[in-house]
C-alpha cells in the first residue's frame, strides 16, 4: 500500500496538577498523524512530560526501539508507520518572549552503560569482600597455629626407632 506524507501532525497535551510536587506538569499524551485526507495514526506518548513552568529537550522522540519508544502504536494504521522527532523541544504553557524556558531533558539516569558500570562495580566489591575475608581468616589460622602443641616428626630411621622404643616403655608401664 502506498502513504504519503502526512498532511498534519497533532500533538495532544494535558495539564494536570500533582499535589506531590506541589506544582502543574504538562504531558504529551498523543501524537497524530493525518494522512491521505482522511486516515488518521495515532501513537500513545509515554515519559513525555515536563513542569508547565518548564520546556521538554529530547534529542529523539520516537516510535523506534533504537530511541527509547517513547511513541507507542495505537492502532493498526500506526503500526505501519515509524516517526521520529530530532531535536525535540516543547513547551505547552508559560511562554515568554517566545523562547523556551529551562528544559526538563529525557535523559535517563539508568542507561544500559551505567547499569553494566553498576553491576561491574557490584561484582569487584564482591570479589573484593571475599578476598579480604579470605586474608582475615588466614591471619586467624596463623594464629591459633602458634597456641598448638609441637608436634615431633622423625627424620632418620634411628629417630623412628628411639620414638616407638620410648612409646614401648610407656605402655608397658601403663
Amino acid at each position: 500500500t502506498f502513504f504519503s506524507h502526512p498532511s498534519h501532525i497533532r500533538l495532544q497535551l494535558s495539564n494536570t496538577f500533582y499535589e506531590s510536587s506541589g506544582q502543574w506538569w504538562f504531558s504529551v499524551d498523543s501524537v497524530s498523524l493525518l494522512y491521505n485526507t482522511s486516515e488518521e495514526a495515532v501513537f500513545n506518548a509515554s515519559d513525555v512530560y515536563a513542569p508547565a513552568s518548564a520546556s521538554y529537550r529530547c534529542l529523539h522522540v520516537s516510535s523506534l526501539q533504537r530511541y527509547s519508544a517513547l511513541l507507542l502504536p495505537s492502532s493498526n494504521h500506526a503500526r505501519r508507520w515509524a516517526i521520529t522527532f530530532t531535536d525535540f523541544q516543547i513547551q505547552a504553557f508559560s511562554v515568554s518572549s517566545g523562547k523556551f524556558s529551562p528544559a526538563s531533558d529525557c535523559i535517563t539516569f539508568l542507561t544500559p552503560a551505567i547499569l553494566m558500570g553498576l553491576i561491574t562495580s557490584l561484582i569487584l566489591l564482591l570479589v573484593l569482600a571475599y578476598a579480604l575475608h579470605m586474608v582475615i581468616h588466614l591471619k586467624h589460622i596463623e594464629h591459633e597455629d602458634e597456641h598448638k602443641a609441637d608436634i615431633y616428626y622423625p627424620q632418620t630411621p634411628e629417630q623412628l626407632e628411639h620414638c616407638c622404643a620410648e612409646n614401648t616403655i610407656e605402655k608397658n608401664v601403663m
